[in-house]
């Protein structure tokens, strides 16, 4: 009997664990259906192979997505040949899910990000599954905390992507972070499998393209083998001080609640004596419930909020994404509407927490 590749046995343990965290049930009782999202890719492909193998026997079964951007010639194709795989493979349900592109907010990479995780989200949601495992690999994160590092992120950026994320009904894991690409190479290779390689990853119009081929050889050449794997322990770190410190900041953010005539308000008091990490987070999470988008909040309406506790010297009100003006009156913050239409820019003005188009520091 001939012995498992370690790199398969490498990845169906990963598969195993993230299931088996997701929750079965005694005895075998089954844990639901787990969708793989696949492009056909090494990662995916391997991720795909092991789900299948694993699946079923801790109690899942395991079906498979895949996505057609419609962004090249022959994607389609593609599409089909992944799906034709897995279902010949045993996956259950299998789907190709086409998607259009064009015409979404932001750069290309983002777009068809946005248009891939809305239609995974709708289909496991219309196929009644329990969660969807995705791809990532060790070299993704890594790559994502330098990317993240590059756009001056905070801890949030820096933590990477979470190996599990409960959104929309629906448990989205990434089993394969602590795995290598060179490992799902080597597990395709040795189950026979043939994956795609996309041309837009060796596309140095994207960022990420530029790190993987450009930043990331150039850091492991000066620094060492191990760059890549501090870097995705780093973000495991960081994600763990970060869960705390957001937990610390729901509690604070329950206890500064109160009233201002119907209005949403945060008493001063309570939220003075916070420790600076804890107290931006309680304002940047009271910010988004009030209506600021999370995409269009950024740092600097967060810090305008922060002045009017830790800087006020009467000014006037912060602005936030959406026209929605916060004021310090009687110990606290109070959120309005903003009616007037004097602001264009709620970012620029809210910067200085102070009067429509100041300049603060």
């Amino acid at each position: 009997m001939a012995a498992l590749d370690p790199s398969v046995a490498a990845i169906r343990g990963a598969v195993r664990e993230a299931l088996l965290a997701a929750g079965t049930g005694d005895q075998g009782q089954a844990g639901g259906l787990a969708l793989v999202a696949s492009s056909g890719g090494p990662d995916s492909l391997a991720l795909a192979a092991a789900t299948q193998f694993v699946a079923p026997r801790v109690g899942w079964r395991a079906g498979l997505l895949t996505v057609d951007h419609r962004l090249q010639p022959g994607s389609g194709q593609v599409a089909a040949r992944v799906a034709q795989w897995a279902a010949g493979s045993g996956l259950a349900p299998v789907e190709v899910l086409p998607v259009r592109v064009d015409g979404r907010n932001g750069g290309p990479e983002a777009a068809a990000r946005t248009a891939r995780y809305q239609a995974l989200g709708a289909a496991a949601q219309r196929l009644g599954a329990t969660a969807v495992l995705l791809g990532h690999t060790r070299d993704d994160q890594a790559e994502t905390v330098l990317l993240a590092l590059a756009r001056g992120a905070g801890p949030r950026g820096l933590a990477g992507m979470p190996p599990r994320r409960d959104a929309g009904g629906v448990t989205w894991l990434r089993p394969l972070l602590e795995i290598t690409r060179v490992q799902t190479r080597a597990a395709c290779a040795a189950l026979g499998l043939e994956p795609w390689d996309d041309p837009h990853n060796a596309d140095p119009t994207y960022a990420r393209v530029r790190v993987r081929e450009q930043a990331l050889p150039a850091l492991v050449a000066a620094l060492g083998e191990g760059v890549v794997g501090n870097l995705a322990r780093t973000a495991k770190l960081i994600a763990a001080d970060t869960a705390a410190l957001d937990a610390l900041a729901s509690e604070a953010l329950a206890a500064a609640r109160t009233g201002d005539g119907g209005r949403p308000a945060l008493a001063v008091a309570e939220l003075a004596g916070l420790p600076e990490a804890v107290r931006t987070r309680v304002l940047h999470a009271w910010a988004q419930e009030l209506g600021a988008s999370g995409s269009a909040l950024s740092h600097r309406h967060v810090a305008a909020l922060d002045a009017l506790i830790t800087r006020w010297h009467g000014q006037g009100p912060a602005y936030l994404p959406g026209g929605i003006a916060v004021t310090r009156r009687a110990g606290r913050l109070v959120a309005d509407r903003e009616r007037t239409g004097r602001v264009s820019d709620p970012a620029a003005a809210g910067a200085g927490g102070g009067r429509p188009g100041a300049r603060g520091g």
